[in-house]
């Protein structure tokens, strides 16, 4: 097998100089061109991605060597682009920005995995000819990372652009792919250390269509096009891959599938298309739920609850009484329940914002707040060290949290934590992995991917407690 596909990485110097606002310029005119665009986002992000999604019209895939290991992230790579025109792949962070003073897990790393090129999308923000100086320690630090091209962000006026333009030609003999000037008006507000949501976007599709007039007016797309092909002879080798679809469990009817509700309206987004795909590979029917809408829990064999923003949705959730007494209820009979992060704090008792208190499902003996400071952001690392529905104690999982809660009591008498975190701050700073009775809360999120006990642990309580509602049903 191999990744002869065309491909870029459009990366920069460091995080908020432009990069998500003309991948998604990118990959919408390219669309519109009747061009078919794969998109990736590198690193745990769910917004971008998301974004991506939209402007791309297919579904953008994470890539993140971190949480899915280097030859995951190959083969997702391939699956998810083989049929492509282009693989457009959206860095984070600066280029060489990663877990360690090494660079580990950086955007750098991935484009030497993948074998691909890098654009550089530099903020000229009150810079001339410093620019080249800071691409050229780009294209020196590491000579095995292949920058063909730049982008200059933030123009002030033509004789700005026209120094920056020479400068970075003459010193790095790269060529200048565009020169975007400094904008008011680009549609794209921020939440928290991303873009907002497109599902909380009032004008998703103006937007996007601003980006795609950006990236043709001021990208030179036929020239970004012809570097991503001239790169495609270069393989990816994959070893040991089989290219089709591995199934994972045995479907059998539909009638014998265990149900697993999802959770998924504008308070809780953040699902990575792996995950749900990995529960269906294992034999579940995937529904989605809402928790703002449906006035009681649909019958369901266990519940994933993923992360969002249930903080600007708290009222809707509150008001929603019928909702959340159906799922504490559900509880109480025994569902298996997997949450994290806005999940976790919409199982909790309340939810405190600005001093207003919220109740939430009351499903756990926990209550949150919200603070204006994230309260853990970042990889996670951590040990099961007890008991809980889904994992085995002493496995070690990976995964990533970035919340601005913090909890403000549990009353321990009735719940636990069986995680204890190696790297990161969880619940309480040193624990995390919240457990009462089959339900199983975190703050970390996890990749399908990389932690392949996940997916197998709740399609099998799924089919237990379905198995265990015939046989009541029986003797009754």
């Amino acid at each position: 097998m191999n990744g002869a596909i065309p491909r870029l990485v459009i990366a920069a110097l460091r995080g908020g100089a432009g990069k998500t606002t003309l991948s998604l310029g990118m990959a919408a005119a390219w669309n519109r061109r009747g061009k078919k665009v794969a998109s990736f986002k590198k690193g745990p992000d769910y917004i971008d991605a998301a974004w991506l999604s939209v402007a791309a019209g297919n579904p953008c895939h994470n890539l993140d060597t971190f949480l899915m290991g280097g030859r995951e992230v190959q083969r997702s790579f391939w699956q998810n682009a083989k049929a492509a025109d282009i693989a457009l792949i959206e860095g984070n962070r600066g280029l060489y920005d990663g877990v360690d003073g090494g660079g580990s897990h950086s955007t750098a790393e991935l484009a030497k995995l993948l074998r691909a090129p890098v654009i550089l999308i530099i903020d000229c923000n009150k810079v001339t000819r410093t620019a080249a100086a800071m691409v050229l320690g780009c294209q020196k630090l590491d000579q095995e990372v292949d920058i063909r091209g730049v982008i200059l962000n933030q123009v002030a006026r033509s004789r700005h652009e026209d120094i920056l333009r020479r400068s970075i030609e003459k010193i790095c003999h790269l060529p200048v792919m565009g020169a975007v000037p400094r904008m008011e008006d680009f549609p794209f507000p921020e939440r928290h250390l991303g873009l907002t949501p497109p599902q909380e976007h009032a004008r998703v599709q103006n937007a996007l269509k601003r980006a795609m007039e950006v990236a043709e007016k001021y990208l030179n797309l036929d020239q970004l096009w012809e570097i991503a092909e001239k790169n495609s002879w270069r393989v990816v080798r994959i070893s040991g891959i089989r290219e089709e679809k591995t199934v994972l469990g045995e479907h059998g009817t539909s009638s014998d599938k265990p149900v697993i509700g999802v959770v998924k309206d504008s308070a809780f987004q953040f699902y990575y298309p792996e995950n749900l795909q990995a529960l269906s590979d294992r034999g579940a029917k995937v529904i989605e739920v809402s928790a703002m809408q449906e006035k009681e829990l649909p019958p369901v064999d266990a519940l994933y609850i993923g992360g969002g923003f249930p903080e600007t949705h708290a009222k809707r959730l509150t008001e929603n009484i019928s909702f959340r007494n159906s799922l504490r209820q559900a509880v109480e009979n025994g569902l298996p329940v997997y949450a994290e992060c806005g999940g976790l704090m919409y199982l909790g008792e309340s939810l405190v914002i600005s001093g207003q208190n919220f109740p939430m499902a009351g499903v756990l003996p926990v209550a949150f707040q919200m603070e204006r400071r994230p309260q853990g952001h970042g990889y996670t690392l951590w040990e099961i060290e007890k008991e809980n529905p889904f994992f085995p104690v002493g496995l070690v999982l990976k995964g990533h949290e970035f919340h601005y809660s913090r909890l403000l009591w549990l009353r321990e008498d009735e719940a636990y934590l069986a995680y204890a975190m190696k790297r990161g701050a969880g619940i309480d700073g040193k624990k995390d992995g919240l457990c009462c009775k089959n339900v199983l809360a975190t703050f970390s999120h996890i990749h399908a991917l990389g932690t392949g006990e996940w997916s197998h642990a709740l399609v099998e309580k799924a089919r237990k407690y379905r198995l265990g509602k015939k046989n009541t049903m029986a003797v009754v």
